[in-house]
Order: C-alpha cells, then sequence, then structure tokens
C-alpha cells in the first residue's frame, strides 16, 4: 500500500516538474526579462536542474515498480511510459542541450539568435520542445495510470 503511494507521489513530482518547468517558468523568464540572453541562460540552468530530477524520479519509480507490487500488465504499461519518458530526457540532456549550450557560448555576449548559428540552433531547440512535449504528455498518462 505504502508503495503505491509513494509511485504516486513520484510520478506526479515527475510530472509537475516538466509542466512547471517548460511551460509555465521558461516563458515566464522570457516574457518579464528584457535580456532574452539572460532568459535563455537561466531557463538552460532550469532545464538541467530538471533533467536531473527527472532521472532521479525515473530511477526510484523504476526500482519501486520492479518489486512486482503492480500487477504485470499494468507494470508493463508503467515501465514503458516511465522508460520512454526517461530515454527523451537523456536524449535531450546529454545530446541536444550539450550542442545548444557549444552555440549558446560560440556566440558570444549578443546570443545565439544574433549569430550565423541561429538556424541551428532553431532546429536543435525545435527538436527538442518536441521531445519535451512528448514527455509531457507521457508524464500525464503516467499519472493517469499510476495506482
Amino acid at each position: 500500500m505504502w508503495q503505491a503511494r509513494i509511485r504516486c507521489l513520484i510520478a506526479a513530482l515527475w510530472a509537475g516538474s516538466l509542466w512547471t518547468v517548460g511551460y509555465l517558468v521558461a516563458p515566464t523568464l522570457f516574457a518579464t526579462l528584457s535580456d532574452r540572453v539572460l532568459a535563455g541562460t537561466v531557463a538552460a540552468s532550469m532545464f538541467r536542474s530538471q533533467a536531473w530530477l527527472s532521472i532521479a524520479c525515473a530511477v526510484l519509480l523504476l526500482v519501486l515498480l520492479q518489486m512486482k507490487m503492480v500487477e504485470t500488465e499494468a507494470r508493463r504499461t508503467l515501465l514503458v511510459l516511465a522508460l520512454a519518458i526517461l530515454f527523451g530526457t537523456l536524449v535531450v540532456h546529454f545530446g541536444l542541450q550539450p550542442m545548444m549550450a557549444a552555440l549558446r557560448e560560440a556566440a558570444g555576449a549578443g546570443g545565439v539568435m544574433e549569430s550565423a548559428q541561429k538556424a541551428r540552433f532553431g532546429m536543435l531547440h525545435g527538436v527538442s520542445s518536441i521531445i519535451f512535449m512528448v514527455q509531457s504528455l507521457l508524464a500525464g498518462v503516467l499519472v493517469w495510470k499510476m495506482r
């Protein structure tokens, strides 16, 4: 019984962190701060922190799901959802974000949107955003299916 409650809390924390950072904090930074370079830097830092929280939630949830306190078919669905969300986090955090950070750093004080690498950054950002949107939807399904 306590494991089911812990699993639900972890899933809610995980989904809530994705939704809060991606759909509340980051847009608020860009809407509030007049310096878009600073807003991007702070948003990138928030997404880094969120990625580590996501990895921690995934590991904890996967361990709890392996304790076989959940029926087999439901456990399989929850495992697939958790692994899919984790995979997205790993691709973005260890694959796309370092490339985006390198482009930001190379652009200097003017920012990447004023550099020759604007199109490449935009493409990477777009792919990252799509992955994040899919993760957000899968996190909602995870919370919905959690028992």
